[in-house]
């Protein structure tokens, strides 16, 4: 393979079914092989090799896509950036330089034990930072701290020329750098669509001075930890949505960048009734004045008027452990249920009444019998929503939850059921838009980092909103132009994948 010795799995090799597995166990890929880098230029090596074979082709980091992407039958080649892991202070721009496949978990242990500092990027064992960067991934010290986007410098890319030639370029946040419109395109125009990053310049927008430690973010040292549970058992409808009112309300009077509660993160996760119960997760800096006081008053002001009563268990723990530590999808229930379907949402307001009404008549649906199913309403907003539309390509800001409908199955027998039912629920929670977030009102579209490709079939989607809409906004035609300019052959692509200007 030219010069370079790129490592090459082929089917019967130890790692192959490994590195084809879906993290989503409705598919399995079948590529003729698997190149994994261990360098940049064995990352162009590995470029090179595909296009000029000819081959389909598609780009893993941690696998850990939604749809199947990675993993249809037309892909014949994968490339794997698995193995570009490092993690290193560059004194030449101020940041920390990262391998686009290092694991989330993995970042966070490197920079939080070698410099006391983090990002605000989210959780989960098999999650790597290449998909949640490009993909505007996010997570507990969001409204704090801003979108993940927020503190990419710079990115290196391996690209295509017009002539089939692979080369690696770097691109910057700085007004003056000759690439910024492709830094542009990575700070949420989605993954696999521009070319294939090896490695990320992290760096907080107002950092000063050189020293390491000043370039970003020092994370908490302890949080308070709560979760709460809440029986399905004599929950009554009025109940259940007047605390999910509660919990809306309670983030769109709290979710401006000046809010004193902006680091307070919780997620709601009410679950279908089969599960018996539903929990909400919570965090909080324990260094805040008068911490487990203003837990109180938030778990107070979600309960409020709905006379439940709950169960809850709260503890202070080290931030890192914490972190670092799965914590799952709220509750038991979810082992062995390897297929599933997300769709997403992000929403701006309240809940309206209608909404309400529709997440209770689905979860509360007799018919149906799933515990592995919930809707997440994450918290969101905050210093997120202090940055400009236009500055990133992650144009949702100004957003208060970011939503994830969820159901997990064991076996292929229960594909149809489950994933006709969730995309029934989708599509009353969002009737009055015709079935899809809508774009200026309640919503704010959809959240590329959990990919749904309905949202491209038009016999799914049958909102008269573009795909591209929900999960881009305006930033779309702007991405289209990058792509032109940077992948003119369309080499990088996927269902979901920024388009080609017509």
């Amino acid at each position: 393979m030219h010069s370079s010795h790129v490592a090459v799995v082929k089917p019967g090799d130890e790692t192959y079914a490994t590195l084809t597995a879906s993290f989503n166990g409705r598919w399995v890929g079948t590529p003729d092989y698997i190149l994994l880098p261990v360098t940049e230029d064995e990352a162009v090596d590995a470029v090179q090799h595909v296009i000029d074979n000819g081959d389909r082709f598609a780009i893993h980091s941690s696998g850990a896509c939604y749809e199947d992407l990675l993993t249809n039958q037309q892909i014949r080649a994968v490339i794997s950036t698995s193995r570009l892991r490092s993690v290193e202070f560059d004194p030449e721009r101020s940041a920390f330089a990262v391998g686009s496949g290092i694991s989330t978990v993995e970042l966070y242990e490197k920079l939080y034990e070698g410099w006391q500092v983090t990002v605000p990027a989210g959780a989960g064992p098999p999650v790597a930072l290449a998909g949640q960067m490009t993909s505007a991934g996010y997570g507990p010290l969001a409204r704090q701290l801003g979108q993940l986007v927020d503190y990419l410098e710079a990115v290196e890319v391996v690209v295509v020329d017009s002539d089939g030639r692979a080369r690696k370029v770097v691109a910057g946040r700085s007004a003056d750098d000759a690439n910024r419109d492709l830094w542009w395109a990575h700070t949420g125009g989605g993954g696999g669509t521009f070319g294939l990053v090896t490695k990320f310049w992290l760096r907080s927008p107002n950092a000063e001075g050189d020293e390491p430690a000043a370039q970003l973010p020092a994370p908490p040292r302890e949080l308070i930890v709560s979760e709460v549970a809440w029986s399905w058992d004599g929950l009554t409808e009025e109940q259940f949505t007047r605390l999910l009112a509660n919990f809306s309300a309670w983030h769109a009077a709290n979710s401006t960048p000046a809010s004193p509660s902006v680091n307070i993160f919780s997620a709601l996760k009410p679950r279908h009734v089969s599960a018996g119960e539903f929990l909400m997760s919570t965090e909080l800096d324990a260094a805040t004045p008068g911490a487990q006081r203003r837990l109180d008053e938030f778990i107070a002001a979600v309960n409020e008027g709905t006379g439940l009563t709950y169960r809850e268990e709260r503890t202070t723990v080290g931030w890192i452990g914490h972190v670092t530590a799965w914590r799952g999808l709220g509750g038991d229930g979810w082992e062995g249920k390897g297929r599933f379907k997300a769709k997403s949402a992000y929403q701006r307001t309240a809940f309206s009444g209608e909404q309400l009404r529709a997440i209770y008549r689905h979860l509360s649906d007799p018919d149906f019998d799933n515990p592995a199913t919930m809707v997440e309403i994450g918290g969101y907003g905050g210093a997120v929503n202090e940055v400009e539309a236009t500055a990133t390509a992650t144009p949702q800001r100004d957003s208060i939850m970011r939503l994830l409908y969820l159901t997990m199955w064991a076996d292929e027998a229960g594909d149809a059921a489950h994933l006709a039912w969730l995309r029934r629920w989708y599509a009353d929670v969002y009737a009055s838009t015709g079935g899809v977030p809508d774009l200026r009102g309640t919503g704010d579209g959809a959240v590329i980092n959990y990919i749904d490709a309905d949202l491209a079939d038009a016999a799914l989607n049958t909102s008269g909103t573009a795909w591209h809409e929900l999960y881009f906004g305006g930033a779309y035609p702007r991405l289209q132009q990058i792509k032109a300019k940077w992948d003119p052959r369309d080499a990088f692509t996927h269902a979901l994948a920024v388009r080609q200007p017509a």
